[in-house]
């Protein structure tokens, strides 16, 4: 199982480091790959227990989803305005994602144990956006915009 882990681990920095450009920047960003590791989380976990509806676990996975996704896309539009609202949907993704996860554990469809690494995993995130909503801010104070060369460094 672990071998498989580490496999799949370098099959991801693989995929990750080839085909660069400017548009595909995103995917450095710890955040964006924090929020793919949670969705991977979510569908593992909501896939093993029985009982929740499909209904309901496929809202939870979609709010996920949306999490990486809004930055990719706010990230791609070039735009210092429109990545911040971008974020800022991520964040009501988070929001919503973590009302639906709070919601199963209430009412006892998953246990404190998977809510409590949910948490810590979507805490972190949370606070990467929030931080990088603060910092896009500042920068669109400034009056510095992106920078749209479409140099592959």
């Amino acid at each position: 199982m672990n071998r498989m882990k580490n496999s799949e681990n370098l099959a991801e920095g693989v995929i990750l480091e080839r085909n660069k450009n400017l548009n595909r920047g995103f995917r450095k960003l710890r955040v964006w790959r924090e929020a793919i590791d949670l969705y991977g989380f979510e569908k593992k976990v909501l896939g093993q227990i029985k009982g929740i509806s499909f209904k309901i676990k496929d809202q939870i996975l979609a709010s996920g989803f949306s999490i990486s996704s809004n930055l990719a896309e706010g990230y791609c539009r070039k735009s210092i305005k429109e990545y911040i609202q971008f974020v800022n949907v991520a964040l009501g993704s988070c929001g919503e994602n973590y009302s639906q996860m709070y919601a199963l554990l209430q009412s006892r469809e998953i246990s404190q144990e998977i809510f409590d690494e949910f948490d810590k995993r979507h805490y972190s995130i949370e606070m990467k956006l929030i931080n990088l909503a603060k910092s896009l801010a500042r920068k669109m104070k400034t009056g510095q915009d992106w920078n749209s060369d479409y140099k592959v460094s």
